[in-house]
């Protein structure tokens, strides 16, 4: 064994089982194993970086860290433009760029990650056999800020907010900024926590968000202005013409604010009001980052806080994530500032067990593929296709070998045609040029969308927990197969969404071979949405199936309102040995629903369930399903 020391460094550095292998005069050591130790952890960044970019000429297939605290600055970190999917394209940096690595194992031993500033913990890239265990990330200073409503005054419109020190601000021409290191961000997206349930506030919805802006601004000549092409009305600038910001702070004294102008309800006192900025600008650091990453293994993890999703995977296949927790640290109301996990165009096997996800500001985990329109057909082989959201840019939607379904949902949420991909050629973020190995059909049309019909994995979720969190627990837009077993949910909107997103996110997905079975759903639903628990729905309003083959068995429901099961657009869905029961937490907000509501679907089964509710009606049916009987 060979120990480099390095003076005035952070970590010392340990090579084990040294090769030497010589090939036209040059010389490379394979490394096997790097050890960084606490010697200093003002900054590990430089360190570490140095190390890990040494891989490309001396490949590693370990890297350990003693227990610590290490601290991780942007200052000296690689700098890099990343488009990463539902997320802002960022100019970001980082201490771990893992890029063309096999079998590679970072073991932090219990260590605790903190960084500062716009940065990704692990930004990984073209590389196979991947796990990363035993460590914990978090940041110094969060990107999102939380007040504690002190006053309210619904004759005047006003509610006055306490910020600690922990969130610097500055009030400019009346807009409140709040000052982070590196990094600064607006009101924006807001919404409310209960401190003593430490979860999201029920009935939020009437409170939050904040109406940051309104359509008042004084115009000249600007709604004249017109495009060649289709603009994205949520990206910036076309999201600033014709709003300008609504709501006006005032420091009544150093660390108390009185905000004019929200036009909802006043926020209760004694609440926690969090913001993260605006959503064209407010999702930037993940903590992790895959792409093309095939075998990752995330164990006994925790994520303490990220600038944007926990975990998030772009075109990678065979993930497993065990013991992946995101969870607030300190007195923080939030962990997340968006998705806990996010799955977009994987494939072989997704699997999430013994999770906690909790009090992150958007859904626990999100797996679906990417719709992208025909803007051109451009010769018999090749089209040009644009990403439809601004957050999409820059996503690949498949590589050569792979089979992409042609589809117009209008007819149906299914491809009417399959080709198989030659070339994809990216000219810009929002613009590609696909090349197939077969001739395109006749009947294709501009306005046709594709999806990748190798970007579906197989899922599994057991034995998770999912609570405090805004938005849902789980997206499903899968339809290859994925299982639901024995997790909890608390959820402020759906416990689990099973949508067809083709006109917002253009997520692609359309759920087939899906079991929901042994779960526990207690109280989801309450910011105040008029929703199920259990919500299957298409942006497309019309009747064609859109879901098949769905098992729902073994659940039990304890919920505070009525509304259990949405179901539209689907063809086999069994309802089995499920309980449902009142749990009397909150006041009802939906009082005149039923438990179930059916619509634009068939063969649909209700059997051996047990409820205990209060409904005045237990399933309401659209249509030629109005004999459905539940038992």
């Amino acid at each position: 064994m060979k120990r480099r020391c390095l003076s005035n460094a952070i970590v010392a550095i340990f090579f084990c089982a040294i090769s030497v292998k010589c090939k036209k005069n040059s010389v490379q050591k394979n490394r096997v194993s790097i050890f960084f130790s606490q010697e200093n952890s003002s900054d590990a960044t430089p360190v570490v970086l140095e190390e890990i970019l040494k891989a490309s000429q001396y490949p590693i297939s370990e890297i350990k860290f003693e227990p610590g605290t290490y601290h991780f600055y942007p200052d000296k970190a690689l700098e890099k433009f990343v488009h990463i999917s539902n997320h802002n394209d960022v100019l970001v940096r980082t201490a771990m760029p893992i890029s063309g690595m096999k079998n590679l194992t970072i073991d932090g031993q219990g260590a605790k990650f903190v960084f500062h500033g716009v940065m990704i913990p692990f930004l990984m890239e073209n590389s196979s056999n991947i796990t990363v265990k035993n460590l914990s990330i978090d940041w110094a200073v969060p990107f999102h800020s939380e007040a504690l409503v002190v006053a309210s005054d619904e004759k005047n419109r006003t509610f006055d907010i306490k910020i600690s020190e922990e969130y610097p601000y500055e009030i400019r021409n009346g807009n409140l900024v709040f000052v982070k290191e590196y990094y600064e961000h607006s009101l924006g997206q807001t919404i409310l926590y209960d401190p003593k349930r430490k979860a999201i506030a029920f009935d939020t919805e009437s409170y939050t968000d904040l109406t940051y802006i309104s359509r008042k601004a004084v115009q000249y000549n600007s709604e004249k202005i017109k495009y060649k092409y289709k603009t994205d009305p949520r990206d910036y600038p076309q999201n600033r013409i014709g709003v300008e910001q609504r709501l006006r702070a005032e420091q009544l004294e150093p660390g108390l604010v009185r905000i004019f102008n929200h036009g909802k309800k006043m926020p209760p006192v004694g609440y926690i009001l969090t913001s993260k900025g605006e959503q064209s600008a407010n999702r930037l650091a993940p903590a992790f980052r895959l792409v093309d990453i095939h075998g990752f293994k995330g164990e006994n993890l925790i994520v303490h806080h990220a600038g944007g999703m926990g975990f998030i995977a772009e075109n990678s296949s065979n993930i497993l994530l065990d013991g992946f927790n995101v969870i607030p640290s300190s007195n923080r109301m939030v962990s997340t500032t968006a998705d806990a996990t996010h799955f977009v165009g994987c494939s072989g096997v997704v699997e999430l067990r013994n999770c906690t996800f909790k009090n992150q500001l958007d859904d626990a985990m999100n797996v679906h593929g990417s719709y992208q329109e025909i803007v051109d057909v451009l010769d018999d082989y090749r089209l040009g296709v644009r990403m439809g959201h601004f957050q999409q840019k820059g996503f690949s939607i498949g590589k050569e070998g792979d089979k992409i379904g042609l589809v117009r949902l209008s007819d149906s949420f299914f491809p009417y045609d399959r080709r198989t991909i030659k070339k994809t050629q990216s000219i810009n973020g929002r613009y590609h040029i696909i090349s197939f190995t077969e001739k395109l059909p006749k009947n294709l049309a501009v306005g046709d969308l594709i999806e990748n019909l190798n970007g579906y994995p197989e899922v599994l979720v057991e034995n998770c927990t999912i609570s405090n969190n805004r938005a849902r627990g789980l997206l499903i837009s899968n339809p290859v197969k994925t299982v639901v077993d024995n997790n909890y949910f608390s959820t402020e909107m759906e416990a689990i969404l099973v949508p067809v997103e083709s006109s917002h996110w253009f997520e692609s997905g359309n759920a087939a071979n899906l079991t929901i079975k042994n779960n526990v759903f207690k109280d989801c639903q309450h910011s105040g949405f008029d929703r199920g628990v259990i919500r299957f729905v298409t942006d497309d309003d019309n009747n064609n199936i859109a879901f098949k083959n769905i098992q729902i068995t073994g659940n039990t429901f304890d919920q505070f309102d009525n509304l259990i099961l949405e179901i539209s657009n689907t063809d086999g869905l069994s309802f089995t040995g499920n309980t449902i029961t009142s749990s009397n937490n909150f006041k009802k907000l939906h009082p005149k629903n039923p438990a179930i509501k059916l619509k634009s679907s068939k063969n649909i089964t209700f059997q051996g369930n047990t409820y205990k509710g209060d409904a005045q009606r237990i399933v309401e049916a659209k249509g030629d399903m109005s004999e459905i009987q539940f038992n």
